[in-house]
C-alpha cells in the first residue's frame, strides 16, 4: 500500500472514529457543538444590526422592510426550526440505543 493510500485510510478510520463518538454521545443541544459566531446571541445581535444599520446609512424602506423580512426568517430557521430538529434527532436516537 503506498503513502497516499495509507494516510487515506488512515484519516478514513479516523473520520469514522468521529463519526461513531458522536454518535454514540451527540451533545443535547445544538449549540454545544456550533462556534462562537454561530451562537444565539450572535444570529440576534448580527439580525439586529443588518436592519438598522440599513436603515441609518439608506434611510430607504424599501430596502430595509424585505431585509428586516429576510432577518426573521433567518431567525425563524436558525433559532427555531434547526434547533427543534436537532433535538427531535438527539431524542429518536436515544430512544434506539
Amino acid at each position: 500500500m503506498g503513502r497516499a493510500a495509507a494516510a487515506s485510510a488512515a484519516s478514513g478510520s479516523a473520520a469514522a472514529t468521529a463519526v461513531a463518538s458522536c454518535e454514540a454521545a451527540p451533545a443535547s443541544s445544538i449549540w454545544a457543538i456550533k462556534p462562537w459566531w454561530c451562537q444565539p446571541w450572535s444570529i440576534v445581535l448580527t439580525g439586529l444590526a443588518l436592519p438598522l444599520a440599513s436603515w441609518l446609512l439608506l434611510h430607504r424602506l424599501w430596502i430595509t422592510v424585505p431585509l428586516a423580512l429576510a432577518v426573521l426568517l433567518w431567525w425563524g430557521l436558525f433559532l427555531v426550526l434547526v434547533p427543534a430538529s436537532y433535538r427531535h434527532e438527539v431524542e429518536a436516537a436515544t430512544r434506539q440505543s
